[in-house]
């Protein structure tokens, strides 16, 4: 009796245990042709089992192929088909998600997950989860645009980009016009998206890019034009007073970016108005010292003349029977005043 409460008690926990392996997945998806799928198969990782193989299998037209194993070994793509194209995450314990890329029509059948546990007591527990997958091609959406970091109003000169953005099935292509959908336009360039280095007034107008890709026909789909704003740079005249050794005045004109005329009108009325006014107002440095040697030399004469002119009053005859101090004077006064000059 009691070797059967012990069976009965072992099989409680070992159908326990296999209830908490159970797979999580998807029962049906659609894939896009040329694009990407994730087939997702999780479980929640159980204390005393462990991974020992998986399988994930296709099932397509009654034939069942292995297209991925993975066991003690390593990792193994088993179907020239998928190789290069099928990955499963390393390292994350309860994960086996398989990732298909490039997805071609022949993709589409059943793929089954199946993982093997072991315990342990080296018993073995098996789950499996299917999900059916569709290749279809779809054709491209109608595209958006998208502005760059500065948005749709942006300064002169700044750099900034417009990206046209549209889902279907691979390859699409992609065109930039100038002007509007139905309307006059400009074709610009055959690239995702439109780059302008350096913004400038003439920049502005409006935007619209077309999609198409090998489905629907050919017909290319046309996005919303949108509008592109550029903004000059605000600009500022600043007038530089230049008078120095002359009594006109010469206006320099600068534009300047406004931060910079800030600083200029602020140097400028800086400058002391009394200090300007006696620049402006103020001789010419060699006409002040003309003057000043004129004004000296002419006190200088009148002193001589004076001095000379006393003399014959004093002794009156001497002079007249000595002509020569009479001309002596006069020679020091002629002397005197080229000197001077």
């Amino acid at each position: 009796m009691e070797k059967m409460l012990q069976v009965l008690v072992l099989v409680k926990a070992f159908v326990s245990c296999s209830a908490l392996l159970d797979l999580s997945g998807l029962h049906q998806i659609n894939g896009t042709w040329k694009g990407s799928t994730t087939l997702p198969c999780t479980y929640v990782p159980s204390e005393g089992f462990t991974q020992q193989t998986l399988i994930w299998s296709m099932e397509r037209d009654y034939s069942t192929s292995t297209i991925f194993r993975r066991d003690n070994s390593g990792d193994h793509v088993l179907l020239s088909q998928f190789r290069d194209r099928v990955t499963v995450p390393k390292n994350s314990s309860g994960d086996v998600t398989l990732q298909i890329k490039n997805l071609e029509i022949p993709d589409s059948g059943r793929y089954t997950c199946q993982v093997i546990w072991s315990s342990e007591n080296n018993s073995l527990v098996t789950k499996e989860v299917t999900t059916t997958v569709k290749v279809v091609k779809v054709a491209v959406t109608k595209p958006i645009i998208r502005a760059g970091e500065l948005g749709l109003i942006v300064p002169a000169g700044a750099r900034t980009s417009l990206t046209c953005v549209a889902s279907g099935s691979p390859p699409i292509s992609y065109r930039w016009f100038l002007g509007e959908p139905g309307g006059k336009a400009q074709h610009l360039s055959s690239q995702a998206e439109l780059t302008f280095e350096s913004l400038q007034p003439s920049d502005s107008g409006k935007y619209y890019c077309e999609a198409e890709n090998r489905v629907g026909r050919g017909v290319p789909q046309q996005s919303d034009a949108v509008e592109l704003m550029v903004r000059d740079l605000p600009r500022t005249t600043v007038v530089f007073d230049s008078d120095v050794g002359t009594s006109e005045r010469y206006h320099t004109t600068t534009d300047l970016p406004a931060a910079t005329a800030a600083s200029g009108n602020d140097a400028v009325s800086a400058r002391p108005p009394i200090a300007a006014g006696l620049q402006r107002d103020s001789l010419p440095l060699y006409l002040i010292i003309l003057v000043a040697g004129l004004c000296v030399a002419t006190l200088v004469s009148i002193a001589v003349a004076i001095a000379c002119r006393g003399k014959p009053r004093d002794g009156e005859q001497s002079n007249m029977q000595n002509p020569s101090m009479k001309l002596h004077c006069e020679h020091n006064f002629s002397s005197v005043m080229l000197r001077r000059l």
